[in-house]
Protein backbone atom coordinates (compact mmCIF):
# COMPACT_ATOMS: atom_id res chain seq x y z
CA UNK A 1 0.00 0.00 0.00
CA UNK A 2 1.07 3.91 -0.61
CA UNK A 3 0.26 6.70 0.98
CA UNK A 4 0.76 10.07 0.69
CA UNK A 5 2.57 10.06 3.88
CA UNK A 6 5.19 7.57 4.11
CA UNK A 7 6.19 5.11 7.30
CA UNK A 8 8.62 6.52 9.04
CA UNK A 9 11.14 4.04 10.86
CA UNK A 10 10.60 4.00 14.42
CA UNK A 11 13.29 5.52 16.51
CA UNK A 12 15.20 3.33 18.94
CA UNK A 13 15.35 3.93 22.67
CA UNK A 14 17.75 6.10 23.32
CA UNK A 15 17.86 5.16 27.07
CA UNK A 16 21.03 2.75 27.77
CA UNK A 17 23.58 2.08 30.18
CA UNK A 18 22.03 2.30 34.66
CA UNK A 19 19.59 4.65 32.83
CA UNK A 20 17.93 2.28 30.69
CA UNK A 21 17.67 -0.53 33.38
CA UNK A 22 16.38 1.45 35.84
CA UNK A 23 13.66 2.81 33.36
CA UNK A 24 12.91 -0.49 32.46
CA UNK A 25 12.60 -2.05 36.44
CA UNK A 26 10.43 1.18 36.86
CA UNK A 27 7.87 0.30 33.21
CA UNK A 28 7.93 -3.68 34.61
CA UNK A 29 6.84 -2.61 37.95
CA UNK A 30 3.86 0.02 36.75
CA UNK A 31 2.49 -2.36 34.79
CA UNK A 32 2.94 -5.53 36.41
CA UNK A 33 -0.90 -5.93 37.57
CA UNK A 34 -2.00 -5.40 33.96
CA UNK A 35 0.41 -7.69 32.28
CA UNK A 36 -0.39 -10.54 34.98
CA UNK A 37 -4.36 -10.04 34.56
CA UNK A 38 -3.94 -10.11 30.62
CA UNK A 39 -1.40 -12.38 30.39
CA UNK A 40 0.44 -10.49 28.02
CA UNK A 41 4.41 -8.92 27.86
CA UNK A 42 2.62 -5.12 27.60
CA UNK A 43 0.08 -3.86 29.39
CA UNK A 44 -1.48 -2.55 26.30
CA UNK A 45 -5.06 -3.21 25.34
CA UNK A 46 -6.04 -2.84 21.43
CA UNK A 47 -9.54 -0.98 21.52
CA UNK A 48 -12.34 -3.00 19.77
CA UNK A 49 -13.52 -1.23 16.66
CA UNK A 50 -16.52 -2.55 14.67
CA UNK A 51 -15.23 -3.65 11.44
CA UNK A 52 -11.77 -3.29 12.47
CA UNK A 53 -10.64 -5.04 14.96
CA UNK A 54 -10.98 -8.57 12.95
CA UNK A 55 -8.82 -11.60 13.49
CA UNK A 56 -5.80 -10.20 11.60
CA UNK A 57 -5.17 -7.00 13.77
CA UNK A 58 -6.54 -8.65 16.93
CA UNK A 59 -3.73 -11.56 16.19
CA UNK A 60 -1.15 -9.18 15.43
CA UNK A 61 -1.61 -6.98 18.59
CA UNK A 62 -1.55 -10.50 20.78
CA UNK A 63 1.25 -12.34 19.21
CA UNK A 64 3.15 -8.63 19.60
CA UNK A 65 3.14 -8.93 23.11
CA UNK A 66 -0.16 -6.84 23.61
CA UNK A 67 -4.02 -7.80 24.30
CA UNK A 68 -6.22 -7.74 21.22
CA UNK A 69 -10.02 -7.90 21.21
CA UNK A 70 -11.93 -8.63 18.80
CA UNK A 71 -15.49 -6.44 18.28
CA UNK A 72 -17.67 -8.99 19.01
CA UNK A 73 -20.40 -6.32 19.19
CA UNK A 74 -20.53 -6.02 15.51
CA UNK A 75 -20.54 -9.57 14.27
CA UNK A 76 -23.62 -11.57 13.95
CA UNK A 77 -22.96 -15.03 16.78
CA UNK A 78 -22.21 -17.22 13.33
CA UNK A 79 -19.58 -14.67 12.45
CA UNK A 80 -18.07 -14.40 16.17
CA UNK A 81 -17.20 -18.05 16.32
CA UNK A 82 -15.29 -17.95 12.81
CA UNK A 83 -13.28 -14.91 14.04
CA UNK A 84 -12.85 -16.42 17.56
CA UNK A 85 -11.31 -19.51 15.38
CA UNK A 86 -9.26 -17.57 13.05
CA UNK A 87 -7.57 -15.67 15.68
CA UNK A 88 -6.44 -18.86 17.37
CA UNK A 89 -5.63 -20.24 14.41
CA UNK A 90 -3.25 -16.80 14.14
CA UNK A 91 -1.79 -16.87 17.68
CA UNK A 92 -1.99 -18.69 20.65
CA UNK A 93 -1.54 -15.79 22.67
CA UNK A 94 -4.61 -14.69 25.01
CA UNK A 95 -7.27 -11.90 23.43
CA UNK A 96 -10.63 -11.03 24.29
CA UNK A 97 -14.22 -10.46 22.81
CA UNK A 98 -16.12 -7.19 22.99
CA UNK A 99 -19.67 -7.17 23.74
CA UNK A 100 -22.49 -5.19 24.23
CA UNK A 101 -25.42 -5.74 26.45
CA UNK A 102 -28.14 -3.62 24.74
CA UNK A 103 -27.09 -5.60 21.25
CA UNK A 104 -30.14 -8.34 20.70
CA UNK A 105 -28.09 -11.25 20.21
CA UNK A 106 -26.07 -10.47 23.32
CA UNK A 107 -26.93 -13.79 25.00
CA UNK A 108 -26.25 -16.27 22.29
CA UNK A 109 -22.89 -14.04 21.20
CA UNK A 110 -21.76 -14.51 25.14
CA UNK A 111 -22.72 -18.13 24.70
CA UNK A 112 -20.10 -18.77 21.69
CA UNK A 113 -17.40 -16.80 24.28
CA UNK A 114 -18.30 -19.02 27.21
CA UNK A 115 -18.20 -22.52 24.97
CA UNK A 116 -14.77 -21.16 23.22
CA UNK A 117 -13.65 -20.45 26.62
CA UNK A 118 -12.41 -17.00 25.90
CA UNK A 119 -10.32 -15.88 28.54
CA UNK A 120 -11.69 -12.12 28.78
CA UNK A 121 -14.92 -10.63 27.73
CA UNK A 122 -15.14 -6.85 27.59
CA UNK A 123 -18.87 -5.67 28.23
CA UNK A 124 -20.11 -2.47 27.05
CA UNK A 125 -23.34 -0.96 26.93
CA UNK A 126 -24.39 -0.97 30.65
CA UNK A 127 -23.99 -3.09 33.62
CA UNK A 128 -23.96 -6.80 33.46
CA UNK A 129 -26.65 -8.53 35.10
CA UNK A 130 -25.57 -10.53 38.45
CA UNK A 131 -26.29 -13.68 36.02
CA UNK A 132 -24.45 -12.89 33.12
CA UNK A 133 -21.22 -11.83 35.22
CA UNK A 134 -22.09 -15.52 37.60
CA UNK A 135 -22.26 -17.32 33.67
CA UNK A 136 -18.61 -15.51 32.67
CA UNK A 137 -16.71 -16.12 35.76
CA UNK A 138 -18.32 -19.87 36.35
CA UNK A 139 -16.67 -20.45 33.01
CA UNK A 140 -13.38 -19.44 33.53
CA UNK A 141 -13.24 -16.02 31.99
CA UNK A 142 -12.84 -12.65 33.35
CA UNK A 143 -15.42 -9.69 33.15
CA UNK A 144 -14.44 -6.37 32.03
CA UNK A 145 -16.28 -3.24 31.75
CA UNK A 146 -16.93 0.44 31.24
CA UNK A 147 -16.76 3.04 33.88
CA UNK A 148 -17.77 6.55 32.60
CA UNK A 149 -18.06 8.12 36.65
CA UNK A 150 -16.43 7.23 39.67
CA UNK A 151 -20.38 6.46 41.13
CA UNK A 152 -20.92 3.63 37.88
CA UNK A 153 -16.87 2.41 38.99
CA UNK A 154 -17.86 0.94 42.52
CA UNK A 155 -21.21 -0.14 41.34
CA UNK A 156 -19.18 -2.34 39.17
CA UNK A 157 -17.03 -3.63 41.88
CA UNK A 158 -19.10 -4.33 44.10
CA UNK A 159 -21.19 -6.72 41.36
CA UNK A 160 -18.12 -8.48 40.93
CA UNK A 161 -16.33 -7.51 37.69
CA UNK A 162 -12.65 -8.34 37.36
CA UNK A 163 -11.21 -5.02 35.61
CA UNK A 164 -12.48 -1.55 34.58
CA UNK A 165 -11.48 0.38 31.37
CA UNK A 166 -11.90 4.16 31.95
CA UNK A 167 -12.79 5.25 28.28
CA UNK A 168 -12.50 9.20 28.43
CA UNK A 169 -14.68 11.56 25.34
CA UNK A 170 -11.49 12.03 23.23
CA UNK A 171 -12.41 8.43 22.41
CA UNK A 172 -13.39 7.68 18.51
CA UNK A 173 -17.43 6.38 17.91
CA UNK A 174 -19.92 6.41 20.62
CA UNK A 175 -18.27 8.44 23.78
CA UNK A 176 -19.38 9.76 27.10
CA UNK A 177 -19.67 12.94 28.32
CA UNK A 178 -16.19 13.19 30.18
CA UNK A 179 -12.71 13.52 29.52
CA UNK A 180 -10.30 10.58 30.00
CA UNK A 181 -7.63 12.98 32.09
CA UNK A 182 -10.60 14.19 34.51
CA UNK A 183 -12.34 10.38 34.68
CA UNK A 184 -8.52 9.55 35.56
CA UNK A 185 -8.37 11.86 38.36
CA UNK A 186 -11.58 10.91 39.39
CA UNK A 187 -11.34 7.21 40.07
CA UNK A 188 -7.68 5.99 40.21
CA UNK A 189 -7.11 7.41 43.28
CA UNK A 190 -10.15 5.06 44.63
CA UNK A 191 -10.43 2.15 42.84
CA UNK A 192 -7.69 -0.46 44.12
CA UNK A 193 -9.19 -3.81 44.59
CA UNK A 194 -8.73 -4.27 40.63
CA UNK A 195 -7.02 -3.33 37.67
CA UNK A 196 -8.24 -0.45 35.61
CA UNK A 197 -7.06 0.46 31.81
CA UNK A 198 -7.66 4.25 30.89
CA UNK A 199 -8.70 4.57 27.50
CA UNK A 200 -9.52 7.39 25.36
CA UNK A 201 -7.37 9.99 22.89
CA UNK A 202 -4.41 8.28 23.99
CA UNK A 203 -1.38 8.22 21.14
CA UNK A 204 1.91 8.55 22.83
CA UNK A 205 3.72 6.35 24.96
CA UNK A 206 4.20 8.82 27.63
CA UNK A 207 0.83 9.41 28.12
CA UNK A 208 0.51 5.58 29.02
CA UNK A 209 3.43 6.72 31.49
CA UNK A 210 1.81 9.20 32.97
CA UNK A 211 -1.48 7.20 33.88
CA UNK A 212 0.49 4.35 34.72
CA UNK A 213 2.03 7.11 37.45
CA UNK A 214 -1.42 7.68 38.59
CA UNK A 215 -2.11 4.13 39.58
CA UNK A 216 -3.51 2.60 36.20
CA UNK A 217 -3.05 -0.60 35.30
CA UNK A 218 -2.55 -0.19 31.80
CA UNK A 219 -3.78 1.64 28.83
CA UNK A 220 -6.10 0.58 25.74
CA UNK A 221 -5.49 2.58 22.35
CA UNK A 222 -7.75 2.08 19.58
CA UNK A 223 -7.02 4.76 16.71
CA UNK A 224 -3.27 4.23 16.65
CA UNK A 225 -3.97 0.75 15.44
CA UNK A 226 -6.82 1.41 12.67
CA UNK A 227 -4.44 2.14 10.20
CA UNK A 228 -1.77 -0.62 10.83
CA UNK A 229 -0.29 -2.70 8.20
CA UNK A 230 -2.12 -5.69 9.53
CA UNK A 231 -5.91 -3.72 9.40
CA UNK A 232 -8.22 -4.71 6.92
CA UNK A 233 -9.41 -0.61 6.57
CA UNK A 234 -9.70 0.48 3.02
CA UNK A 235 -6.87 2.66 1.51
CA UNK A 236 -8.96 5.97 1.32
CA UNK A 237 -9.96 5.45 5.01
CA UNK A 238 -6.82 5.22 6.63
CA UNK A 239 -5.55 8.13 4.13
CA UNK A 240 -8.18 10.15 6.12
CA UNK A 241 -6.48 9.58 9.39
CA UNK A 242 -3.18 9.51 8.23
CA UNK A 243 -3.78 13.01 7.01
CA UNK A 244 -6.39 14.03 9.70
CA UNK A 245 -4.93 16.39 12.80
CA UNK A 246 -6.56 16.05 16.38
CA UNK A 247 -9.34 19.00 16.24
CA UNK A 248 -10.44 17.26 13.16
CA UNK A 249 -12.24 14.37 15.11
CA UNK A 250 -14.95 15.61 16.17
CA UNK A 251 -18.83 15.06 17.83
CA UNK A 252 -21.72 14.36 16.21
CA UNK A 253 -24.05 17.36 17.03
CA UNK A 254 -27.15 16.92 19.05
CA UNK A 255 -29.91 19.64 18.30
CA UNK A 256 -32.26 19.08 20.80
CA UNK A 257 -31.86 17.97 24.78
CA UNK A 258 -35.57 16.30 24.39
CA UNK A 259 -33.97 13.70 22.12
CA UNK A 260 -31.23 11.46 23.51
CA UNK A 261 -28.91 11.08 21.03
CA UNK A 262 -25.40 9.27 22.01
CA UNK A 263 -22.94 11.57 20.35
CA UNK A 264 -19.87 10.23 18.21
CA UNK A 265 -16.82 11.51 17.73
CA UNK A 266 -15.78 10.62 14.23
CA UNK A 267 -13.73 13.29 11.65
CA UNK A 268 -15.90 16.01 10.16
CA UNK A 269 -16.90 14.97 6.90
CA UNK A 270 -20.17 15.39 4.70
CA UNK A 271 -22.31 12.82 6.25
CA UNK A 272 -21.80 14.85 9.75
CA UNK A 273 -22.82 17.96 8.35
CA UNK A 274 -25.94 15.61 6.89
CA UNK A 275 -26.54 14.30 9.66
CA UNK A 276 -27.25 17.97 11.63
CA UNK A 277 -29.71 18.80 8.28
CA UNK A 278 -31.48 15.20 8.89
CA UNK A 279 -31.80 15.83 12.63
CA UNK A 280 -33.12 19.78 11.77
CA UNK A 281 -35.67 18.18 9.43
CA UNK A 282 -37.03 15.37 11.80
CA UNK A 283 -37.24 18.05 14.61
CA UNK A 284 -39.03 20.63 12.70
CA UNK A 285 -41.79 17.64 11.56
CA UNK A 286 -42.19 16.92 15.07
CA UNK A 287 -43.12 19.96 16.05
CA UNK A 288 -45.60 20.77 13.72
CA UNK A 289 -47.11 17.07 14.85
CA UNK A 290 -45.95 15.48 11.62
CA UNK A 291 -44.49 12.65 12.87
CA UNK A 292 -43.95 11.33 16.67
CA UNK A 293 -41.03 11.98 19.03
CA UNK A 294 -40.30 8.09 18.56
CA UNK A 295 -40.25 8.52 15.09
CA UNK A 296 -38.08 11.47 15.38
CA UNK A 297 -35.25 9.57 17.81
CA UNK A 298 -35.59 6.57 15.57
CA UNK A 299 -35.08 8.50 12.51
CA UNK A 300 -31.97 10.17 14.11
CA UNK A 301 -30.46 7.14 15.15
CA UNK A 302 -30.82 4.91 11.72
CA UNK A 303 -29.28 7.78 9.94
CA UNK A 304 -25.52 6.12 11.17
CA UNK A 305 -27.10 2.58 10.28
CA UNK A 306 -24.00 0.85 8.11
CA UNK A 307 -21.91 3.92 7.87
CA UNK A 308 -19.31 2.70 9.39
CA UNK A 309 -18.91 0.00 7.43
CA UNK A 310 -19.30 1.57 4.28
CA UNK A 311 -16.63 3.67 5.44
CA UNK A 312 -13.98 0.92 6.30
CA UNK A 313 -14.70 -1.40 3.67
CA UNK A 314 -15.72 0.71 0.87
CA UNK A 315 -13.55 3.50 1.61
CA UNK A 316 -16.64 6.07 1.38
CA UNK A 317 -15.19 8.63 3.00
CA UNK A 318 -17.32 11.32 2.46
CA UNK A 319 -20.73 9.35 3.46
CA UNK A 320 -19.56 7.07 5.82
CA UNK A 321 -18.27 7.24 9.55
CA UNK A 322 -15.06 7.86 9.95
CA UNK A 323 -14.80 7.04 13.51
CA UNK A 324 -11.41 8.10 15.19
CA UNK A 325 -10.39 9.55 18.75
CA UNK A 326 -8.27 12.88 18.80
CA UNK A 327 -5.20 10.54 19.10
CA UNK A 328 -5.42 10.49 15.34
CA UNK A 329 -3.42 13.69 15.09
CA UNK A 330 -0.47 10.82 16.08
CA UNK A 331 -1.70 8.42 13.31
CA UNK A 332 1.52 9.30 11.04
CA UNK A 333 1.56 6.46 8.61
CA UNK A 334 1.00 2.87 7.92
CA UNK A 335 2.93 1.36 10.65
CA UNK A 336 3.26 -2.56 11.38
CA UNK A 337 1.63 -3.05 15.00
CA UNK A 338 5.19 -4.49 15.99
CA UNK A 339 6.39 -0.82 15.07
CA UNK A 340 3.44 0.64 16.94
CA UNK A 341 3.54 -1.23 20.21
CA UNK A 342 7.28 -0.72 19.91
CA UNK A 343 7.00 3.03 19.94
CA UNK A 344 5.18 3.09 22.57
CA UNK A 345 6.89 0.78 24.69
CA UNK A 346 10.50 2.68 23.86
CA UNK A 347 8.49 6.26 24.67
CA UNK A 348 6.86 4.67 28.06
CA UNK A 349 10.34 3.70 28.96
CA UNK A 350 11.85 7.12 28.22
CA UNK A 351 9.20 8.64 30.10
CA UNK A 352 9.83 6.22 33.36
CA UNK A 353 13.38 7.00 33.31
CA UNK A 354 13.41 10.43 33.11
CA UNK A 355 10.76 10.72 36.14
Amino acid sequence: MKHDHTLSARQPDIASGTGSAVADQRLARATERGREFLGTRHAVMGGAMAWVSDHILVSAISNNGGFGVLAGAAMRPQELQQEIDATRGMTDQPFGVNLVTLHPSFDDSLEICLNEKVSHVVVGGGIPNAKTLSAIQTAGSKVICFAPSLALAKRLLKSGVDALIIEGSEAGGHIGPTATSVLAQEILPHIHDVPVFVAGGIGRGEAIAAYLRMGAAGCQLGTRFACAKESVAHDDFKRALIRAAARDAVISPKLDGMFNVIPVRALRNKAMDEFRTVQSELLAKFRNEEISQTEAINGIESFWSGRLRRAVWNGDTENGSLMAGQSVGAVTGEWTVSDILGELIDQARSAMRDF
